[in-house]
């Protein structure tokens, strides 16, 4: 069983705040804690429709999040890396919003939301912390949701490595050089784009000198060139 203190670490990194809680919060969260959850690559966290019962933290790998509309349409709506938080969407309704899976061997800690909620009341930092959390999750949702609508395929592409260049920064990692194990295949299904797209804008990066890849090793070259590409005005062109 994980040391409470390096699943302690783990939430608060996810929260994105350096100081520590007060000693009543830290050992409250001490009787709420459950050994962090081990997962091999496809393991299933959560199914969709599935009712919502804990948060998970992810410490380490990377996890999907697969929706279906219908019968005959599946798409890919999250990607969650260290230090995210999953089941935020699933508070409201109740019930898991898509099928949460591995992408690799993944680590997380899972935060039981009843016994949250019977203690939130001595829990006020922690709770206020999970709030901003969820708020700032929603927040970039909804801008990225609004940078990708009618983009350009090297706009949506630039948008993404930015996000994902961001979420790394944040976690004190190198925003420039990492890993992701997320298939061209998947990348295309969370932009609404085709795997061959992808690949065709990853090609034309590499002959830019904007990104450089080696299997799943993305090294950004110039981030103010892709920056620039992500604000560009440019749509799709309409067919006639």
């Amino acid at each position: 069983m994980a040391e409470v203190s390096d699943c302690l670490a783990c939430y608060l990194n996810v929260l994105s705040k350096p100081e520590g809680l007060p000693d009543e919060e830290r050992l409250l969260l001490d009787d709420i804690v459950v050994p962090p959850l081990r997962l091999e690559k496809r393991d299933v966290l959560c199914s969709q429709g599935a009712s919502f019962d804990a948060l998970y933290a992810v410490r380490t790998g990377c996890l999907k999040q697969e929706t279906a509309i219908d019968s005959a349409e599946t798409l890919l709506t999250a990607f969650w890396l260290p230090g995210d938080l999953i089941g935020c969407d699933a508070i409201d309704s109740g019930r898991y919003a898509g099928t949460v899976s591995a992408l690799e061997t993944a680590t997380l800690c899972q935060l039981p939301f009843d016994r949250l909620e019977t203690f939130r009341h001595r829990l006020p930092r922690l709770c206020r912390r999970l709030q901003n959390c969820i708020s700032r999750s929603l927040r970039e949702e909804r801008l990225n949701l609004h940078q990708l609508l009618g983009r350009t395929a090297e706009a949506r592409v630039a948008c993404f490595l930015l996000a994902i260049s961001a979420c790394f920064q944040r976690r004190g990692y190198s925003p420039r050089s990492f890993r992701l194990p997320m298939s061209r295949s998947d990348i295309g299904s969370y932009l609404g784009l085709t795997q061959e797209t992808v690949g065709r804008t990853f090609m034309a990066y590499q002959a830019q000198r904007l990104l450089a890849v080696r299997g799943r090793e993305y090294h950004l070259l110039d981030l103010a060139r892709l920056e620039r590409l992500a604000s560009s005005p440019g749509r799709r062109q309409k067919r006639p």
